[in-house]
């Protein structure tokens, strides 16, 4: 167990919050004043600590009720989308997301975030993108030439149901 030092100053819980885990308060008031306060307000207790996808050992949050949503502005060529999505997913799931605005297939997107094409298993959070952000919707040119000649293709095979009745 690693014990760190801090300022009873900057861990102090607010008195607003009451603490609904009544097992948790009564064992820690006697393991001392961690949560800078001694007695019975219910707002003492140990800190929880949990770990970052970056790596980095944070104070646990609490309050939030789950993922922090955001709504990112999906641009394309000529017209936009708002899309809410959690804080933490991935450019991944941004895609599957946006296959059901567009009706363009995830394989067939290129999703830019401040200049650069982002892989799928980019976080979100990890690249930069905050609540109100825009990201740009480009079609995979390859995809779409592909596209392009099978419409042809299959125009120029196709033939007309009409046959004419007089041979000139």
């Amino acid at each position: 167990m690693i014990k760190l030092r801090y300022s009873k100053r900057l861990f102090r819980r607010s008195s607003s919050k009451g603490s609904t885990d009544s097992s948790s308060s009564s064992s820690s008031s006697s393991d001392g004043d961690v949560g800078g306060r001694s007695g019975g307000g219910g707002g003492s207790g140990e800190i929880e600590w949990e770990v970052r996808p970056g790596g980095m050992l944070v104070q646990k949050r609490d309050g939030r009720g789950g993922v922090e949503v955001i709504t990112v502005r999906v641009a394309t060529g000529f017209s936009w989308h708002d899309v809410s999505i959690g804080a933490t997913c991935t450019f991944g799931e941004l895609k599957a997301v946006v296959s059901m605005v567009t009706g363009l297939e995830p394989k067939e997107q290129r999703l830019l975030f401040r200049g650069k094409e982002r892989e799928d298993s980019d976080h979100l959070h990890m690249v930069g993108v905050r609540d109100k952000d825009k990201v740009l919707l480009l079609e995979d040119p390859a995809l779409k030439d592909m596209k392009l000649r099978a419409a042809l293709v299959a125009r120029a095979t196709v033939q007309s149901p009409y046959q004419p009745f007089i041979q000139v």
